[in-house]
């Protein structure tokens, strides 16, 4: 068995039900969105970025954080991201009273920062990601915190599987859903409560030109490990595909696409411009990719996109687009 059981997504929604919310689906079908869509196609966008803590990760973070005993909850949990993981670790942790250690780089979106302070985090900064993911290796060995990994665990996966069995349920006549990816937590839960409940949809992922680990590591047959990551989508920014969702994702994904800056930037302004949402780059990746390399394939189909979160401030929003 690659992934979660329908008994266990459903188990994890009535867990979730009463925390995190039912997040709106919305149709594109505007005479202003339909020019820059595939002809014919009926799309819809799922809104994570009206999550709790912002984003799809709120799901699999509390059901990780509820899922630890009494003397794992006493030691406290630790996290290592740039953004929204740290934002849903923040939230979760306080929802379940459980101190948390989030490890953020530097250069992030103040925002961000502000956001898991706020929540009762306790926030280190660091040179860059590589330095952060340390800290948080160091906080697990010397202070036994539980590591709360960005995409890989059975929980984030999980949660994932929820987000995407209830996208189905609020559309079920979609033939076609369009993935963004970074470590490979959100696309391998999706995929997989998909596949289940509908086996002929069709999964497509979507990485950034300069940052696409599970592109190369299903193309190579095993998980991959970039040298460099070159791209303004910091929430997509995975150096390696991890084994648990990495297999999940082998099983159930049936395509990959590249997106570039340039074509996250373009899906950032028109979420602005028709919709008046703040995407940030991570945000826009799935309408990129459907407005560009998926706009000849995905003509006439019945298209399912995520927003899967958005925290950015105004003002980096702004730097980004130019």
């Amino acid at each position: 068995m690659t992934g979660p059981t329908l008994a266990k997504i459903k188990t994890a929604a009535a867990t979730l039900a009463d925390a995190t919310i039912r997040t709106p689906v919305l149709s594109l079908g505007s005479d202003r969105l339909r020019p820059h869509l595939p002809e014919g196609a009926q799309v819809t966008v799922k809104l994570e970025l009206f999550q709790q803590a912002g984003s799809f990760k709120a799901r699999g973070a509390y059901l990780g954080i509820q899922a630890l005993g009494p003397e794992e909850k006493a030691a406290g949990v630790v996290a290592a991201s740039g953004g929204n993981h740290a934002l849903a670790v923040s939230w979760a942790a306080q929802a379940a009273g459980v101190s948390a250690r989030i490890a953020m780089p530097r250069s992030v979106d103040p925002l961000r920062i502000d956001g898991c302070r706020t929540m009762g985090a306790e926030v280190s900064l660091h040179d860059d990601m590589p330095a952060a993911f340390a800290e948080m290796d160091r906080v697990v060995a010397e202070e036994g915190r539980g590591m709360m990994h960005p995409f890989e665990g059975a929980h984030m996966t999980l949660g994932a599987a929820v987000c995407g069995a209830e996208y189905l349920s609020q559309a079920p006549d979609l033939d076609t859903f369009v993935v963004p990816v970074g470590g490979g937590g959100l696309i391998s839960g999706i995929a997989r409560a998909v596949k289940l409940l509908r086996p002929s949809a069709t999964i497509i992922g979507v990485e950034p030109v300069g940052a696409d680990s599970l592109t190369r590591s299903l193309a190579a047959g095993a998980p991959q490990r970039l040298e460099r990551i070159d791209t303004i989508a910091d929430s997509l920014s995975a150096p390696t595909a991890m084994p648990m969702s990495f297999a999940v994702a082998q099983a159930h994904v049936d395509r990959m696409v590249h997106v570039t800056d340039d074509q996250m930037r373009a899906a950032m302004r028109l979420y602005m411009d028709h919709l008046r949402l703040v995407a940030e780059p991570a945000c826009a990746a799935s309408l990129a990719a459907l407005c560009g390399p998926l706009a000849q394939d995905l003509a006439g189909r019945r298209v399912g996109i995520i927003a899967c979160g958005s925290n950015i401030s105004l003002q980096r929003w702004q730097s980004l687009i130019g």
